[in-house]
């Protein structure tokens, strides 16, 4: 951020599933709540594919994922909590997806975006990227730029008056290597845990807090924190 240019006060994070932002982010989303910004989720998929319970129907599950998120958005002290609804699992990066996500930049008009990374990682043996994470990242970063800056794409936007929202900055979570936006989450780490475990039907309530601080403390380490996360920061402008 330049000297002259205004603080950033509105974020917002685009992800595929419910818990997504949980997982990638809340240290600093607890972060720049407490600090005062406006945030929003916004949460490409329904999650209604998240279970192995032979008794849970997609309808059941699509109601309890939404109150387990908007119970973690309770925790973090968020703005809102926008769920577009696509099934879980069947996630692509069309251009409905792109305008969907496109229409809320462009109604919360954000400084800077937090989004998942586009591509598939295939070092990391325990995690293969899921496809509606990589069909959200796409589609995310397509909305932000162009479709959102953009007046003449989507002109049924305009009619919604929804004016054009150029963002400042887009981070990509989960940028490994390429990581070069590292944020103290070390004072945020009580609020995160619990808004982690505010999704019941996903994460282990025993072991979840456990990981979920021994990853923030690997990632300090690279950078002198006792407890960090990552980013590959993508200025504009």
């Amino acid at each position: 951020m330049a000297e002259n240019e205004e603080p950033f006060r509105r974020g917002m994070v685009i992800m595929a599933h419910p818990d997504d932002a949980e997982w990638s982010c809340s240290g600093t989303v607890a972060r720049w709540c407490a600090e005062g910004w406006d945030v929003v989720y916004v949460l490409c998929t329904d999650g209604s594919k998240g279970s192995s319970d032979p008794e849970m129907t997609s309808e059941k599950l699509v109601k309890i994922r939404e109150k387990e998120q908007r119970d973690a958005g309770n925790v973090l002290g968020l703005k809102d909590v926008v769920f577009l609804g696509y099934p879980d699992s069947y996630l692509e990066a069309t251009l409905e997806l792109r305008k969907d996500i496109a229409r809320e930049i462009r109604r919360y008009k954000p400084d800077v975006v937090i989004v998942g990374s586009p591509g598939r990682d295939i070092e990391r043996g325990y995690y293969v990227s899921h496809p509606d994470h990589l069909a959200a990242g796409e589609a995310a970063l397509s909305a932000i730029f162009p479709t959102a800056r953009d007046r003449l794409t989507f002109p049924e936007l305009l009619d919604e008056g929804l004016e054009p929202h150029n963002v400042r900055e887009v981070w990509v979570a989960g940028g490994g290597d390429n990581s070069d936006q590292f944020v103290d989450v070390e004072a945020y780490m009580d609020t995160a845990v619990k808004a982690l475990k505010a999704h019941k039907s996903q994460v282990d309530q025993e072991n979840s807090g456990e990981w979920f601080r021994q990853g923030r403390i690997d990632t300090g380490k690279k950078v002198g924190m006792a407890y960090a996360e990552s980013f590959k920061r993508i200025p504009f402008g």
